[in-house]
C-alpha cells in the first residue's frame, strides 16, 4: 500500500507563488515517476507536470508551462510543484500521484487513468 500526502496550498492572490509538496511512503521507490492533477469539480483531472525519479527529466501542461516547475527529493521520498504567477483558473484542488506501472518518457503521463496511487489533496485558491 502506497500513501501520497500533499501540503502547501493555501490562497493567495493573482500573480502570487505557493510550493507544494507530496511526501511518498510505503513502497513508492518502486515508480518510475510521479506526478501532479489539479481537479474542479465537474472536470476530469488535469495533469500539471511529471518527473521520472531516476533522471529527473520533466514534462509539462502547456498552460502551466514556464510558470510551474516540478522537482524531487528521492532521499525523501518528496516531489514538489513550485507555482509561480498564479491565476483564478488555477484555483483547484491538487493531488499528487504515481503509477502502477513504470511511465515510457513521453506517453500519455496525463492520462489519470495511468496512475494508482493518489494523495488526500491540498487546495490552492487564487483571488483575483
Amino acid at each position: 500500500v502506497r500513501r501520497l500526502v500533499e501540503s502547501g496550498g493555501g490562497s493567495v492572490q493573482t500573480g502570487g507563488s505557493l510550493r507544494l509538496s507530496c511526501v511518498a511512503s510505503g513502497y513508492t521507490r518502486s515508480s518510475n515517476s510521479m506526478a501532479w492533477f489539479r481537479h474542479i469539480p465537474g472536470k476530469a483531472r488535469e495533469g500539471l507536470a511529471i518527473i521520472y525519479t531516476g533522471d529527473s527529466r520533466t514534462l509539462y501542461r502547456d498552460s502551466v508551462k514556464g510558470r510551474f516547475t516540478i522537482s524531487q527529493d528521492n532521499s525523501k521520498n518528496t516531489v514538489y510543484l513550485q507555482m509561480n504567477d498564479l491565476k483564478p483558473e488555477d484555483t483547484a484542488m491538487y493531488y499528487c500521484a504515481a503509477p502502477g506501472f513504470n511511465l515510457a518518457y513521453g506517453g500519455s503521463w496525463y492520462d489519470s487513468q495511468k496512475y494508482s496511487y493518489w494523495g488526500r489533496g491540498t487546495q490552492v485558491t487564487v483571488s483575483s
